[in-house]
């Protein structure tokens, strides 16, 4: 099959939610390439949208989803798994949280976590405590109550009425955090780099201030580190450039290596909330999936790829601020790690990403920030190459 029937097929058949796509259809990635039913190769440095940290078809990690394949998919959550078991030991371990639940995606997570948040309270005796408070541009998911959640008038506005209970305030105003809480406040949810509205990360400040005032107040601190979780940020936590340990984090992308798989990890005063019958998923943690998460963690420690982000995203930055005291149109360059965002003085990202489209390279756009966001395995090479193109294209 061609493209073009894949297109015509997808157009007959799909709901277009996605409207459209970029012309091309991969039928096979290898490292940080991807190659197109053509023949075509692409440079991949949008890593799915930053699910695959560890690139495409990674030896390790297809082993690992193939002897699991070959053994167990899917028992359900009636029985013990050990795979599961040793995943949530893997995440206890290397985080701050003391318990994990598996759900199948972010926006299950986060779910999650806010059916966590407030059943806390509910138990406690505080059944008003239910408002949670997010920030204008965030992005928590495209459920009913994650869209309510998302501070967004674009993604929420033909669901309306919306979950209530979700109070939205501009990024790094603690006046208007302050303002905003009350005795209803049950929690807060940040994304400590807002990623979908063009990579913006929040103040340490701000952070620490909101942070001490959920303490203070007994509201649950949770980061949606959806996608900046595992690596992404140069650390394995964006939490921890903050200095601070959330009471709950939800994780996604990048956990499964391309597998879908979710986790809501939270402190065990948090945790313990949920007693039997409270929350629960079919599909949630299956062999699979954790089988397919304890390999990504197992590359992560092997080929060191958490410290590769840091080094080689603080290369990329340097040499994308260094173009852009050269190039007018360039407004800024945000991000931390492999997390990046270039944002122009006017609406021309889309163009931009087109362009280097045209280029073989895969990128992310908002109207005005281009969105980089590679596999963790990329090289300096890897960024002097894309720099190249880049430039060309500028």
């Amino acid at each position: 099959m061609t493209t073009s029937d894949i297109a015509n097929l997808d157009k007959q058949n799909y709901m277009n939610t996605f409207g459209e796509r970029i012309p091309v259809s991969f039928s096979k990635g290898e490292g940080i390439h991807l190659y197109s039913d053509s023949g075509e190769v692409y440079k991949d440095f949008l890593a799915g949208i930053a699910v695959n940290a560890v690139g495409h078809s990674h030896p390790a990690f297809i082993k690992a989803i193939c002897e699991q394949a070959q053994n167990l998919l899917h028992v359900s959550n009636y029985y013990y798994m050990k795979q599961q078991a040793l995943l949530a030991e893997k995440i206890v371990s290397l985080s701050a949280a003391d318990k994990v639940f598996f759900a199948n995606s972010g926006a299950e997570a986060n779910e999650g976590a806010i059916k966590l948040a407030k059943i806390y309270h509910y138990k406690k005796g505080n059944s008003q405590k239910y408002e949670i408070i997010t920030l204008k541009n965030s992005f928590h998911g495209r459920t009913l109550a994650t869209v309510a959640a998302t501070g967004q008038e674009k993604f929420s506005a033909p669901y309306h009425p919306l979950t209530p209970g979700f109070l939205y305030v501009p990024a790094n105003d603690l006046k208007a955090f302050k303002a905003a809480v009350s005795d209803n406040t049950c929690a807060v949810m940040l994304e400590l780099i807002q990623g979908e509205s063009g990579v913006h990360p929040l103040d340490l400040d701000y952070v620490k201030s909101v942070y001490e005032i959920c303490k203070e107040k007994d509201i649950l601190f949770i980061c949606d580190e959806v996608q900046t979780g595992m690596g992404r940020t140069g650390k394995l936590f964006a939490y921890e450039h903050y200095g601070i340990e959330p009471d709950i984090f939800t994780l996604a992308k990048a956990l499964g290596g391309g597998v879908p798989i979710g986790a809501v990890c939270a402190k065990e005063f948090a945790a313990s909330a949920f007693a039997p019958g409270d929350h629960g998923s079919t599909f949630g943690g299956n062999p699979l999936a954790c089988a397919a998460a304890l390999s990504v963690f197992g590359i992560f420690e092997k080929e060191n790829l958490v410290e590769n982000s840091r080094i080689v995203g603080e290369y990329f930055m340097e040499q994308l601020k260094a173009l852009a005291e050269n190039v007018p149109c360039i407004k800024e360059i945000r991000g931390k790690g492999l997390m990046i965002g270039v944002e122009f003085t006017g609406p021309i990202a889309g163009d931009m990403k087109h362009r280097l489209f045209e280029k073989h390279y895969l990128t992310g756009a908002t109207a005005t920030t281009l969105r980089i966001l590679p596999p963790l395995i990329v090289t300096k090479n890897d960024v002097d190459q894309f720099m190249k193109i880049f430039k060309e294209i500028l």
